[in-house]
């Protein structure tokens, strides 16, 4: 029970912080500016985005937003089915739901515009991003964690299994 409470609180929190960083960059920058936030490292570049990830339909907010909703959906089945059996599973839904709320947030207040900020200054081709973003793939890289251990698990079990009646056949 504390994790599922621990849980819903990082989300809130992770919420939070996406919307508070959103709002203060839309209200403290111009679109388009850029400053230095950790030397070498990140910069705060504020644009909107108007498509998924990597800017992937454009423009298509109305596909969007229903994509979204259906990845979500998804999500709290796995979070239902895998959940109570797997704390890995629980905080990586509650990652990928926390972020997908924050983006939708944005796409149905901001007039289909995400707003994206972060920006790795030592890698400058890589798309602007923001906390939500972050948190969709942390939470998408404890699933597919989840899923390899699982695999392997499975595995070893199958083996565990195979040996065990190989050797009932000899005897």
């Amino acid at each position: 029970m504390v994790s599922y409470l621990l849980a819903s609180l990082c989300g809130a929190a992770v919420l939070a912080a996406d919307q508070l960083t959103k709002h203060y960059v839309s209200s403290n920058f111009v679109l388009g500016e850029s400053r230095e936030f950790i030397s070498g490292f990140i910069d705060l570049t504020y644009i909107h985005n108007r498509g998924g990830a990597w800017g992937m339909l454009y423009g298509y907010t109305y596909i969007l937003l229903p994509v979204t909703v259906i990845i979500m959906l998804f999500c709290v089945f796995l979070y239902i089915r895998y959940a109570k059996n797997s704390r890995l599973v629980l905080w990586a839904m509650t990652l990928v739901l926390s972020g997908g709320i924050g983006n939708m947030i944005d796409r149905i207040f901001r007039d289909g515009n995400v707003v994206d900020f972060l920006h790795f200054e030592f890698f400058p081709s890589f798309p602007v991003f923001n906390i939500a973003d972050c948190a969709i793939v942390a939470g998408a890289g404890l699933l597919i964690l989840y899923f390899i251990i699982d695999s392997v698990k499975e595995s070893k079990l199958k083996k565990a299994g195979a040996s065990a009646g190989g050797d009932d056949e000899k005897n």
